[in-house]
């Protein structure tokens, strides 16, 4: 028997284009587009995609139920035994779409899904609890093993075999505990692993608990019309000639700009170096980023007590979770020196 499979993938690995073909609108296409070639290969005859649907990541967030229509409709059609989705790396709107398409799936025929994703991507914690998320690198330089990974779990599901453990099958525990018989008793294995410890060895304890962090809700503010409000962005505006080098992608720094009394930022004096968006409407007006216009605006009705005069950029695409908690700490601590009352973060 020949298992099917539905593959879903964005426009960039359908080799359409990049952030330029986001808004592309779903297609299915028969056989295996883009990586699916080299799945077909891994699962040697044992399954095959029958099918490939193909949606732009601007595409699905903005019409996300008509997509899943649609997508329920290539369900019906091909009736597939598994749905794999990506891999989609650390992106994020791609990973939204991999996640939706597979919890649909599962809703509608009870069938299983695999994604592949970076534990950098939002989608990991939106759906590791549902399915099967293989873990892979951050970027499609690595999409050999994440595609070997994924084609040996999807392999085991469609062959109802024994999994081994989420280290083991390299993917995001899912919060799922199995008992199971040990040869040696708890107290002696506990010993052993505190004796490692105790030298610097690695061990791997037997029960891990994810331990999110929790970040309280700040006060609303009392008065906004006696505010000072500031701006912050990820959507990489920078003055021109980027004088703090900010990369556009796994951004290492923060900048800092003054907005020295402008009643909105020109385009020209200020660009974007984002590399995860079409940035030509932003270079055409900043403001859509960093919306100083509308917030003098609101300064002059009374509505905000003043806009502070520095605004804070970098580039979301890519940053590693580590820079972007330090990069929250530092201009936090920042605004709080600077008798900010409240800041508004503009995403791309």
């Amino acid at each position: 028997m020949t298992y099917k499979i539905l593959h879903y993938i964005n426009q960039f690995f359908a080799g359409i284009g990049g952030e330029d073909k986001a808004d592309f609108e779903p297609k299915l296409v028969a056989g295996a587009v883009g990586p699916g070639a080299q799945l077909d290969k891994l699962l040697d005859g044992k399954a095959r995609i029958c099918a490939t649907y193909v949606c732009g990541d601007n595409y699905f967030a903005e019409h996300t139920d008509a997509v899943l229509a649609d997508f329920k409709k290539a369900l019906d059609e091909y009736r597939p035994d598994i749905i794999i989705a990506g891999p989609s790396f650390y992106a994020g709107r791609y990973g939204f779409a991999c996640g939706h398409v597979i919890r649909l799936a599962h809703e509608t025929l009870g069938i299983p899904g695999v994604a592949g994703m970076n534990f950098e991507s939002p989608a990991v914690e939106m759906f590791r609890d549902e399915m099967y998320i293989v873990k892979t690198g951050n970027s499609a330089r690595a999409i050999k093993p994440a595609l070997e990974d994924m084609a040996k779990l999807a392999e085991k599901l469609l062959e109802k075999r024994e999994l081994g453990s989420a280290a083991e099958e390299n993917y995001f525990h899912r919060h799922i505990r199995n008992n199971f018989f040990r040869e040696e008793n708890g107290g002696k294995r506990a010993v052993e692993m505190l004796l490692k410890k105790m030298k610097g060895e690695p061990f791997t304890s037997e029960y891990l608990q994810a331990i999110p962090e929790k970040v309280a809700v700040a006060k609303a503010v009392g008065d906004l019309s006696k505010a000072t409000v500031a701006l912050l962005n990820t959507g990489g505006i920078v003055p021109a000639g980027n004088p703090d080098k900010i990369e556009s992608s796994s951004a290492t720094k923060y900048g800092v700009y003054p907005l020295d009394g402008a009643e909105r930022l020109e385009p020209g004096a200020v660009i974007s170096i984002h590399g995860g968006y079409d940035t030509s409407f932003a270079n055409a007006d900043p403001n859509r980023i960093v919306p100083v216009d509308v917030m003098r605006g609101l300064e002059k009705e009374g509505v905000i007590g003043k806009l502070h005069e520095y605004y804070y950029t970098t580039a979301g695409t890519g940053a590693s979770l580590l820079n972007g908690e330090a990069f929250g700490r530092g201009i936090a601590e920042t605004l709080s020196k600077a008798g900010v009352d409240a800041a508004i973060m503009v995403s791309t």
